[in-house]
């Protein structure tokens, strides 16, 4: 039996804009499957993670400590301390 997990509970109002055709197209798809917008943009965001480009990018920013960790990326540093 696998027990129910509990919702990411760290939640912050951001201060975005983004555009009409953006705001009902999540709110559609939010309808869809059947999860809240805030829920639906959660989850898509975080394939970002997934976008090898951008994992290079943040492997070659300075000071990249806290978004390697956001990306769970263990550094040749942290292997070998």
């Amino acid at each position: 039996m696998e027990y129910i997990k509990p919702k990411n509970k760290n939640l912050k109002k951001a201060n975005w804009q983004v555009s009409e055709d953006t705001i009902a197209l999540v709110k559609a798809y939010s309808e869809y499957c059947n999860y809240n917008e805030s829920e639906v943009l959660d989850m898509f965001l975080s394939k970002l993670k997934e976008d090898e480009s951008f994992i290079d990018w943040a492997l070659k920013k300075r000071n990249n400590k806290k978004l390697l960790k956001l990306l769970d990326i263990e550094t040749e540093e942290k292997l070998l301390g």
